[in-house]
């Protein structure tokens, strides 16, 4: 039967909320009708997504939030809870990279002689970051017996890019753990809350901005080589996630669990020839 996205009296939880792709997450989910809990390193940052909801008719609220720091997380659940009487839907999209924790071009950054600190960050950070955050705001989903996660993974999970050696690790662990997680809520709380994840191709971001493009706006030779292997022949726009986004948070998907849907112009098809 047709369907539309409505997800007024709905209320959104959006780890890294403040950054490119989470920001146009909200923006998406406050324009479907949802409430939404922007997440963010700084509450000024936070503040930014939020203000610019509000200005668009919509509902939102900034909180400041360490997503490896479980108190603060909990807080943010309490306040949720206390503000807005429920949690519905979970986007984790806190993430991100470390430059210390790549290979360098000339290699003088290798296996051998990269600090495990640096790498110990970048793991965490995505891995940590993404189950830390489900143990604190998914509770309530738990206690209601219905709500959706959506985990934020990345083409690096599936195809290991070169240098980003501790980031695609960590992606490829926040696979298994959707799997995982998709399955777990089904059996010992209830088969209405569902776990995905959406795979994204290449955006620009503040993460990967220096590398894949210069000051002048025209690509590296890392991003020349990102786009020759994209089929559609471009960097995605990080309003492009939101449809996959609101799809999977929606009645429409309410049989799909425990999938890894890749949102990347075409990357994960293309062989190279």
């Amino acid at each position: 039967m047709p369907y539309t996205i409505d997800l007024s009296g709905k209320v959104a939880a959006v780890t890294g909320g403040s950054g490119v792709l989470g920001s146009a997450m909200c923006r998406g989910l406050a324009a479907a009708g949802a409430t939404v809990a922007v997440m963010g390193t700084s509450l000024e940052k936070a503040a930014r997504t939020s203000d610019a909801i509000l200005a668009d008719g919509g509902v939102a609220m900034p909180l400041a939030v360490n997503v490896l720091e479980r108190e603060t997380l909990d807080a943010a659940r309490e306040e949720i809870l206390s503000i807005c009487g429920n949690i519905d839907i979970l986007i984790n999209c806190a993430g991100g990279n470390n430059p210390d924790a790549m290979t360098s071009p000339d290699n003088t950054r290798n296996l051998f002689n990269i600090e495990q600190e640096a790498l110990q960050w970048t793991f965490d950070l995505n891995f940590f970051g993404t189950l830390l955050a489900a143990q604190a705001l998914a509770q309530p989903m738990a206690e209601a017996g219905q709500g959706v996660i959506v985990n934020i993974s990345s083409m690096a999970s599936q195809r290991p890019l070169t240098r980003v050696v501790a980031y695609a690790a960590a992606k490829a662990g926040i696979d298994n753990f959707t799997r995982w997680l998709a399955v777990y809520f089904a059996q010992e709380y209830s088969p209405h809350i569902r776990v995905n994840a959406i795979a994204p191709g290449f955006f620009l971001t503040e993460q990967n901005r220096l590398i894949v493009s210069n000051e002048d706006g025209s690509l590296t030779p890392r991003g020349q080589q990102i786009v020759s292997n994209t089929p559609m022949g471009r960097l995605g726009q990080p309003e492009e996630l939101v449809g996959t986004l609101l799809w999977l948070v929606s009645d429409g998907a309410r049989f799909v669990t425990g999938t890894v849907i890749p949102v990347d112009g075409g990357y994960s098809a293309y062989g190279g020839v």
